[in-house]
């Protein structure tokens, strides 16, 4: 009886048994709108230095948009040039999106969500998807992941 009331109370708070997935209880607008707040208060400099660290520098240049693989270390310094706006955008959103993904499934999933074909883009990438300004698109594809409305 005490095991049955133990595994209530975990799923009741949202956390599995022993050797089970935990229970999501995850609500994307609230995720969202925490990494995005979080994004803003760290500077592109920060986020770009994250998003080398998670990505890699080729990927993260690819998502926003420039042919330098190597740009974003150049980004990520102090006294390094300042990305375009368009570039800066692209940026912010993959950082929210990778808050969001990887807080939900881990840092492993985020880093394939971000390079793997996906049914919700067309087969494309997200990494295409916010390189072409396909934010609507790219967001709703990363809820899918988060809320477990993915299926593919």
């Amino acid at each position: 009886m005490a095991a049955a009331e133990g595994l209530a109370r975990a799923i009741a708070e949202g956390v599995g048994a022993i050797g089970c997935k935990p229970v999501k209880r995850v609500n994307m607008a609230t995720t969202t709108r925490d990494a995005h707040a979080l994004s803003a208060n760290i500077g592109i400099r920060e986020i770009t230095r994250r998003l080398n660290s998670a990505l890699g520098a080729t990927l993260v240049a690819s998502l926003a948009g420039s042919e330098d693989p190597k740009i974003t270390y150049r980004w990520a310094q102090l006294d390094g040039p300042e990305p375009q706006a368009e570039a800066v955008r692209r940026l912010q959103f993959a950082h929210t999106q990778w808050l969001a993904i990887a807080a939900s499934e881990g840092e492993n999933v985020a880093r394939m969500w971000f390079i793997g074909s996906n049914p919700l883009l067309d087969y494309d990438t997200p990494v295409d998807a916010i390189r072409e300004n396909r934010f609507k698109e790219a967001a709703a594809a990363a809820a899918a992941m988060v809320e477990d409305g993915f299926s593919g």
